[in-house]
């Protein structure tokens, strides 16, 4: 795991820096291919799972526990969701949580047909903006957490309750048996290990981008390769100190204190722009996601016969569903690793409905405003690079150009360091624990390891992308193209994802008749055989993970 995962991550960074124009348009033809030809499937399974998961909740097995039947949960309520929460969202709703409805309101998905079509919605229009937002809260609301769930259920069910180790793999042992242990199951791991350590880095250079261009608006700091690199270098300390302090000392109160920020900026936001515009704008359109939520989430557009829907749906529909997707190994494997003890009703319920409800109020919030601000007071926000949206909307809030302001985007500046630091430690965790024999408590130096090579993959995109303008698909960009070709892996995870929810059922509908598995040769399980306890988590290696009358609450 660990030397195949390096060798592959090293070979593409290579191939990314030397052919940077060869990849970017790879990238770019592979995610229109898949989209022309299989956008169908995406759109299909992201909404079986949505229904997959409402009807799990809801059914008989909401009953059952991640773990023995007398286990209870091992975080508190708060600091278990704003684990999950920055994990799961985190620098994307700094980043794209005023550009995304500013731009879709400035170009609408039929804005510029003619009146053949069967709808016809004005540029900048109150239609268009209303239209803005429930895309907005479509592509950020339920959808993505119940891919995140799937995955995160199905191994934190058979890793605490059947004895399996934690690894995306054991998620299709109801299916395979112990073929998890042998090549496919492998695959699947080094997978997940690819797309963690690729989606990560192109998210921190992402955030480099806007931390950069947040400093270059306070301080006048140079918005060039050299401070993004200096930035990624900063951010990634903060990271591996984190992770090294562990999950209770380092990640939990990180990940509380970010959500504590980004509930103070979110509240700046909103008391200093239009309230009234804001609330009417975001009851409304909770309104209409809800009533339209199953033609919206079921609408595919055909490339022969509607091309503007389908150069729509391309960029922002599907490239989000396939990257919510390749990310669920990482972001499924960690909420499942801080799950243990609760029910499965209380895990859906929580991961689902919170976040999408906190991801739908940040969006109302800064992209409420941001449609107001460029369609009544010409703010040029969708002019603007993505990087620059939420501080153009900070310089036209009614805060001055002083202290207030300043403080906004420092405060902008670190919920973008801490979201993403709160990510990478996530991230960096289930790296160590796949590449670790599937040890919940990996060594410190590994760690460490996982940690410094996101940023130093981060810093080869960045000095490989030095003179090239970001693009869309077909760029030379290397951070574009690293992150087209990373959203394309979700491609095979999908139907993966698929076989998941089949797994689980047999699995809850036949449970006594599935015994716990044993271990792979040398592979670690949290309170298996082998575990290594890690004393700065708080949790101890001995925790059971199967039945029987020694089952205890782990200690935290």
């Amino acid at each position: 795991m660990f030397f195949v995962s390096a060798a592959v991550v090293a070979a593409f960074l290579a191939a990314g820096a030397l052919f940077a124009d060869d990849l970017g348009g790879a990238a770019g033809a592979l995610h229109l291919g898949v989209a022309r030809y299989l956008g169908w499937f995406y759109v299909a399974t992201a909404t079986a799972v949505l229904g997959f998961v409402v009807w799990l909740m809801c059914s008989r097995f909401g009953r059952v526990r991640l773990g023995p039947d007398n286990a209870r949960p091992e975080f508190g309520t708060a600091s278990w969701f704003a684990m999950l929460f920055t994990a799961g969202m985190g620098i994307g709703l700094v980043y794209y949580g005023v550009y995304e409805p500013v731009h879709v309101a400035a170009d609408p998905l039929y804005g510029d047909v003619g009146a053949g079509q069967e709808r016809h919605v004005a540029p900048g229009s109150a239609e268009a903006g209303q239209e803005a937002m429930t895309t907005a809260f479509y592509h950020w609301g339920l959808h993505p957490w119940a891919v995140y769930i799937v995955l995160g259920l199905a191994l934190g069910y058979l890793c605490f309750r059947k004895g399996l180790p934690l690894r995306p793999a054991s998620a299709l042992y109801p299916l395979i048996g112990h073929r998890v242990h042998g090549w496919a199951g492998h695959l699947v791991d080094i997978l997940a290990v690819l797309c963690t350590i690729f989606g990560l880095a192109t998210s921190l250079a992402i955030g480099s981008r806007q931390i950069n261009a947040g400093l270059e608006t306070l301080y006048g700091l140079p918005n060039t390769w050299w401070s993004q690199i200096a930035i990624v270098a900063a951010i990634t300390a903060v990271s591996a100190t984190s992770l090294m302090l562990g999950l209770n000392r380092g990640i939990r109160p990180l990940s509380v204190t970010t959500l504590w920020l980004a509930g103070a900026l979110l509240a700046l936001v909103f008391l200093a722009g239009p309230k009234t515009t804001v609330l009417t704008g975001l009851v409304t359109s909770v309104g209409h996601y809800l009533q339209h939520l199953p033609e919206t989430a079921l609408f595919v557009a055909d490339p022969a016969t509607d091309p503007a829907g389908f150069g729509f749906q391309a960029e922002w529909t599907l490239f989000y569903w396939s990257w919510w997707i390749a990310w669920c190994p990482f972001v499924g494997m960690f909420i499942a690793r801080i799950s243990y003890g609760r029910t499965i009703r209380q895990f859906i319920a929580g991961a689902l409905f919170a976040p999408a409800g906190v991801s739908v109020v940040w969006f109302g919030v800064f992209g409420g405003a941001g449609v107001f601000y460029d369609r009544f007071r010409d703010a040029g926000i969708a002019d603007a690079e993505p990087e620059q949206a939420v501080f153009v909307l900070l310089e036209h809030l009614p805060i001055g150009d002083g202290l207030v302001f300043d403080l906004a985007v420092a405060l902008t500046i670190v919920c973008v360091v801490l979201f993403f630091s709160t990510s990478s430690d996530s991230g960096s965790l289930v790296v160590d624990m796949l590449t670790n024999g599937s040890d919940p408590h990996p060594v410190r130096w590994q760690r460490l390891a996982w940690a410094v090579a996101q940023g130093g993959v981060t810093v080869v995109l960045i000095v490989a992308a030095i003179g090239v303008e970001p693009g869309g698909p077909g760029s030379a960009d290397p951070v574009t193209a690293l992150q087209l070709a990373t959203s394309a892996t979700g491609l095979p995870f999908a139907a993966v994802l698929l076989l998941v929810c089949a797994g689980l059922v047999r699995a809850l509908r036949s449970e006594d008749a599935v015994p716990p598995p044993p271990p792979a040769p040398g592979t670690a399980v949290p309170g298996g055989p082998g575990g290594v306890d890690d004393p700065d988590d708080g949790v101890p290696a001995d925790r059971p993970t199967g039945s029987g009358p020694q089952n205890t609450r782990p200690s935290s």
